[in-house]
């Protein structure tokens, strides 16, 4: 009889395998977790009697050997269910094919018992890493405690905020510059701005690009012109009713994300003006929404299911035998997309 059928009819375990390949139980255990330290014959060698005997590993008993869980958590504090689905999507792309599973957590960095629950949440799980999209990202007080529980992280914020192998940088900023210069190049000048909670780096660096994009054309952003909203429709169609009702309306308005810049939208046909007609509109994100409204939303699009994908693959490079720090370090540079919410200022309209 051959030596490798000598499973007994049972299912064979990592002991048969190991006996099989000639190999240890360690070695085995390797070539299942991607391990780089196995010789490429030998990863061959095992993977071949894995497969020939159909040996499907414990998930449980893999992770009580790792002393982790095959578990990649999502810690995110994001009013926008479009942007977290996204991302989502984005961190499964990453781990497919790795074993690996995501858990989402989602917080209230406002909360007293936020840092508690982060905690908790991650000596529970017995993570294999985290992946912290903002406004979490950001917050310095979760690192500290993912360092303590030698968890691995990645962070994707609009600023460099750690190391290159733990970031995926957007350069917000750049996005608001060139929504900034496409509204002054199309002839407007009173352009108002709805910015993003004061708590989330994004809020402050997409206003800061669009004013320096303003200034680019000679044109100032005036503080009367500015309102705070909270990434919400309602925060949107807030601030725009307010805007809207000014002696001197603006005719062009930037909201810092989609969300609001729909909100916006609804303003505007509340206040009986079309767009873009009579007041352009410029978002941010690109979310799906953004070209299913009507009229279809001009924004600056950041590729959010990508970002998932970039901070998931970062997250598993050691496993799959990489060095995060020498990876390619792919740019995430938003883009403008111009659609119909945007048009030029009729030069003899009195608005």
């Amino acid at each position: 009889m051959n030596e490798t059928r000598r499973t007994g009819g049972k299912p064979a375990t990592i002991n048969d395998i190991a006996r099989l390949a000639e190999v240890s139980k360690k070695t085995v255990s390797r070539v299942i977790n991607n391990s780089p330290f196995v010789k490429e014959d030998t990863r061959k060698r095992v993977e071949a009697v894995i497969a020939e005997h159909g040996y499907i590993p414990d998930p449980q008993a893999r992770g009580l050997a790792f002393r982790r869980s095959f578990l990649v958590g999502m810690i995110y504090d994001n009013p926008s269910p479009n942007y977290v689905v996204n991302m989502q999507q984005g961190v499964l792309d990453g781990v497919r094919g790795s074993g690996l599973e995501l858990v989402v957590h989602p917080c209230n960095r406002g909360s007293a018992t936020f840092l508690n629950e982060v905690q908790a949440f991650i000596v529970r799980q017995k993570l294999f890493g985290v992946v912290m999209p903002p406004s979490v990202s950001e917050d310095d007080r979760v690192v500290a405690i993912l360092r303590e529980a030698d968890c691995p992280y990645v962070r994707i914020a609009s600023v460099s905020l750690d190391e290159p192998a733990r970031m995926v940088v957007t350069h917000d900023s750049r996005g608001g510059a060139r929504a900034a210069r496409h509204l002054a190049e199309l002839g407007h000048r009173r352009i108002a701005f709805i910015s993003g909670p004061d708590t989330f780096r994004s809020s402050h660096e997409r206003g800061r690009g669009f004013a320096e994009g303003l200034a680019e054309h000679g044109v100032t952003l005036d503080p009367a012109y500015i309102r705070r909203g909270a990434y919400t429709f309602e925060s949107g169609v807030e601030a725009a009713t307010e805007l809207l009702a000014l002696p001197q309306r603006p005719t062009a308005i930037f909201a810092g994300n989609d969300e609001m810049a729909i909100g916006v939208m609804k303003a505007a046909r509340d206040a009986g003006l079309r767009v873009p007609e009579d007041l352009s509109i410029v978002g941010f994100d690109d979310l799906p929404m953004a070209s299913r409204v009507w009229p279809n939303l001009t924004t600056v699009r950041l590729p959010i299911r990508d970002m998932g994908r970039m901070a998931a693959e970062k997250l598993t490079a050691r496993s799959r035998g990489l060095d995060p720090a020498t990876m390619v370090q792919p740019e995430v540079d938003p883009s403008l997309v111009v659609r119909d919410s945007t048009a030029p200022l009729p030069a003899l309209r009195d608005v």
